[in-house]
């Protein structure tokens, strides 16, 4: 019986309703997809934003691997996106590509609260309230990973409906073995995912088992399809083994090199990042509800709490797959909480948890769009009336409309150049040949990405602090910098040779073999090694530093003259979340300007 009380028995049930909401599905599923395409296309951002995303375009356009596990499938399909696409910037390409992402996963959403419950208003409402949620709009615009993850888990979904309406052995083969082969795929983009595979498979072989369905022959078909959706990962090592990529990250060329990225080792296997000591599980669990009431209202999570009520009531037909999403729901929020290793207490680290809420915000909007479309039928019943559905029609509809007018202002990105520009000034200041030691994501990716992808600059060498720590970083791109000399194979700040046969250098002596470059760090030094303040000292450049010997005198009129305008910077103090990265370079452009050259002087005033 579906939540608008279709009669007849299961299987005449399902017959029934299979060719008109199959056809009603996929109509409806195109027009939500053109809606959701149009407004993310209008709103997306011209050129690189901030974060991971200025790494991940440049792994795909210099067909590298990307951070940790690789994202061979975001890597691949973004490359086709730069080709293919005959407009714009390389980033707004891959923007693009993932606002193409988004609309699927709303039109995916839809098509499963359809199919579950009939109910068009439903599904329009699960599209609208997740799609136009501040949170999955500011990140279906960006060059993330996210809107890809959040096609699979409405591509998960769907077809776990697909499955359950499935009426021959034949057909719930063929479902099962799709849905096999999407949940190995999902697995080559985000790794969090796995929290609902792991929760749809046994529900799947539960229910051939219970069909009499499944044998060892089929299982080990499945299998097959399992594995046959992870074969993007074989990219990895050709990539690597390749060696032609100017940026890439890891050696997958060997065994433990490959599970060493796939497992994320250097981040910590099924952690957020390593070495951090993070808020407490009740404190994320908590921000999670509250977030979640500020992104969907607190209606949208009434609604789906009333889903699961209504179906305790009364039995339903599909009151197994809504308790499956719930269980998948409660499940990644506690794995999720367990392991977010960050304290969110930070902005920044907080805008770095609350993208993985997404992935439950999914669930409980397609809970929503049920729970509405149950509302309805419940309250038709006890009124014993038809004429509700315009009531429900009307709630769907003020539902997405308050959340396009609540979030349109801040997710519209059509004039936002802020790292952009905060690439091209740091860029546009340095001299002629300089060599550029980047650390952290701000610096690296941004500038990464212009140096590479836009070909600003080449005449600058840039160089990461961090991955120089790392056996694999020089073997790997020591080549594509020809101009820069290094003592070893890797920098540590004892020298030596390891057990490996890799000669370690520390920073010190780096420089004495540069001496010929200006060579700058940006933004900060690596705190392990100070080997360097033997003969260097480090002079403020904007929002960088340059290392310069310590023999030379400092000239504080000069180098006020020399750095004075070194940005053309505009944009207003504070204008920005302080969780956004465009936060994090105003910031930094700001002290750069205003308190950089007053906090040298202070520091060498007994020179003056």
């Amino acid at each position: 019986m579906g939540l608008h009380g279709d009669g007849g028995g299961p299987a005449g049930g399902r017959a029934a309703r299979a060719g008109p909401r199959r056809s009603g599905g996929l109509r409806g599923g195109v027009a939500v997809f053109a809606a959701v395409a149009a407004v993310f296309t209008l709103t997306l951002p011209p050129s690189v934003p901030g974060g991971d995303s200025g790494e991940l375009i440049t792994a795909a356009h210099e067909l590298g691997v990307a951070h940790p596990p690789g994202y061979p499938l975001f890597t691949l399909v973004a490359k086709l996106a730069i080709i293919l696409f005959p407009f714009g910037s390389v980033a707004y390409r891959v923007n693009l590509l993932c606002g193409l992402f988004g609309a699927v996963a709303a039109a995916l959403l839809f098509f499963t609260v359809f199919r579950l419950s009939g109910s068009y208003a439903g599904g329009i409402l699960a599209a609208g309230v997740f799609s136009f949620s501040r949170l999955t709009w500011q990140w279906s615009i960006a060059a993330e990973v996210f809107s890809l993850n959040n096609l699979f888990v409405g591509l998960l979904m769907a077809l776990t409906v697909h499955f359950e309406e499935a009426t021959t052995a034949q057909e719930r083969s063929k479902i099962a073995k799709i849905g096999a082969f999407c949940c190995g795929l999902s697995l080559c983009n985000q790794h969090t995912v796995v929290v609902y595979v792991l929760c749809i498979i046994p529900w799947i072989l539960f229910r051939l088992l219970k069909e009499k369905e499944l044998s060892l022959g089929s299982l080990l078909k499945l299998g097959l399809y399992l594995s046959a959706g992870l074969l993007p990962y074989v990219y990895l090592p050709i990539s690597s083994y390749r060696h032609q990529a100017r940026w890439t990250w890891g050696d997958q060329t060997t065994l433990p090199g490959f599970l060493t990225h796939f497992l994320r080792e250097e981040y910590g296997t099924f952690s957020l990042a390593k070495s951090e000591i993070g808020s407490s599980m009740s404190e994320i669990l908590l921000s999670q509800v509250t977030n979640m009431r500020t992104q969907l209202s607190f209606n949208i999570q009434a609604l789906a709490v009333w889903a699961n009520i209504c179906l305790v009531r009364k039995d339903r037909q599909n009151s197994s797959l809504v308790w499956l999403f719930t269980g998948m729901f409660c499940i990644y929020s506690l794995f999720f909480a367990w392991r977010a290793n960050l304290d969110i207490s930070k902005p920044l680290f907080m805008g770095v948890v609350e993208r993985f809420w997404m992935q439950s915000n999914a669930v409980v909007a397609v809970l929503a769009g049920i729970g509405l479309a149950a509302l309805v039928s419940e309250s038709n019943r006890v009124l014993n009336t038809n004429g509700l559905q315009c009531l429900e029609w009307l709630s769907a509809t003020l539902f997405v409309i308050y959340q396009i007018y609540s979030n349109y202002s801040i997710c519209d990105q059509r004039t936002n150049y802020v790292i952009d520009k905060f690439a091209k000034n740091l860029l546009a200041s340095m001299p002629h040949d300089a060599i550029i030691l980047l650390r952290g994501d701000l610096p690296g990716n941004s500038l990464r990405y212009m140096h590479y992808c836009e070909g600003l600059r080449p005449d600058i060498s840039l160089v990461d602090q961090e991955m120089m720590t790392y056996e694999w970083y020089l073997p790997k791109m020591a080549k594509h910098l020809p101009g820069v000399k290094f003592p070893g194979n890797r920098w540590n700040p004892v020298e030596g040779i390891l057990p490996s046969g890799m000669v370690t250098f520390n920073l010190y002596h780096f420089l004495e073999v540069n001496k010929l470059k200006e060579t700058f760090v940006c933004i900060g030094i690596h705190e392990g090694d100070p080997t360097w303040k033997k003969n260097y000292s480090l002079w403020p450049w904007g929002s960088c530093d340059k290392l310069v010997s310590s023999e030379i005198v400092f000239d504080p009129e000069e180098w006020i003259k020399l750095t004075r305008n070194i940005y053309n910077w505009t944009e207003d103090y504070g204008r920005f979340a302080p969780s956004s990265w465009e936060s994090v370079a105003n910031e930094e452009m700001w002290q750069a300007s205003a308190a950089g050259l007053k906090k040298y002087f202070n520091k060498h005033l007994h020179l003056i």
